[in-house]
């Protein structure tokens, strides 16, 4: 699941004050969806998740969110238990939630995000908060929260077999993944290149959004809807249109991720 994951304090380069505005959207769009589907035992593409567990992460996340940034020391409570129970941390907490009846877990979600999107609106944008595994800012938990909306409503849209339109907001997302190479490297056991990297991608618009030198040798190019699907790890990217030019780019591919 997209909980743990260390920038140490970066901060993505995408417009940060439109985040908070791009994470309330994204989480409108998705509850758009939910709230038409009656049936939320649909399974998804995540193995043993049907919807109600896509919802239950999301709310849980931001609870677990919210708690950090209001009450650190309380939070560290759930930072033991996810160190204890590892893997099947998220699992069970998703399971427990999928196990209310549905217009209870729709009420928490929504309740939920919608506090915490205060809470990050009302809280300098740089004030460091603990979080799995680091710290993080109000400037970098807002993208992450979009992040893992977007991908986990990528898991419902497809459960579903509607489309998930693409829209400016995959900035942030694409941004995160750019900002997570080295996490990708660390997390499959290999040093992170040295060489320097460029990223294109073509935004919905037709626009590039671009990262890093336009000399360099390794290199990433392709759509950004694409790229996102990569990162978030819902699509390997052999089965995007993505392309890799220099050994460390098409590596970089094959494990990237945005999250542990």
């Amino acid at each position: 699941m997209a909980h743990m994951l260390n920038y140490n304090l970066a901060v993505p380069d995408a417009d940060d004050a439109g985040a908070l505005p791009a994470l309330v959207a994204e989480g409108d769009e998705l509850d758009a969806l939910v709230r038409t589907v009656d049936d939320w035992s649909v399974p998804t593409p995540a193995p043993g998740w049907t919807i109600a567990h896509q919802i239950a992460h999301l709310a849980w996340a931001d609870a677990n969110a919210l708690s950090a940034l209001r009450t650190p020391d309380a939070f560290g409570a759930e930072l033991g238990r996810a160190e204890a129970e590892g893997g099947g941390y998220a699992d069970e907490a998703a399971a427990a939630g999928a196990a209310k009846p549905r217009p209870v877990l729709l009420d928490e979600w929504r309740a939920g995000r919608a506090e915490l999107a205060a809470a990050l609106r009302d809280t300098p944008w740089d004030h460091a908060f603990p979080w799995y595994m680091s710290e993080v800012t109000p400037a970098l938990m807002t993208p992450l929260r979009l992040m893992e909306t977007w991908a986990h409503g990528q898991d419902v849209f497809d459960a579903v077999g509607v489309t998930h339109r693409p829209t400016d907001r995959l900035r942030h997302v694409a941004s995160l993944g750019v900002l997570g190479r080295a996490l990708s490297f660390a997390a499959a056991g290999l040093p992170e290149p040295a060489d320097p990297f460029r990223v294109e991608l073509t935004a919905l618009d037709g626009r590039t959004w671009a990262w890093g030198p336009e000399t360099a040798a390794q290199r990433v190019r392709g759509d950004a809807v694409d790229f996102c699907l990569c990162v978030t790890r819902r699509r390997p990217w052999s089965g995007t249109g993505m392309t890799a030019t220099g050994e460390d780019a098409r590596k970089w591919l094959e494990v990237a991720r945005v999250f542990l």
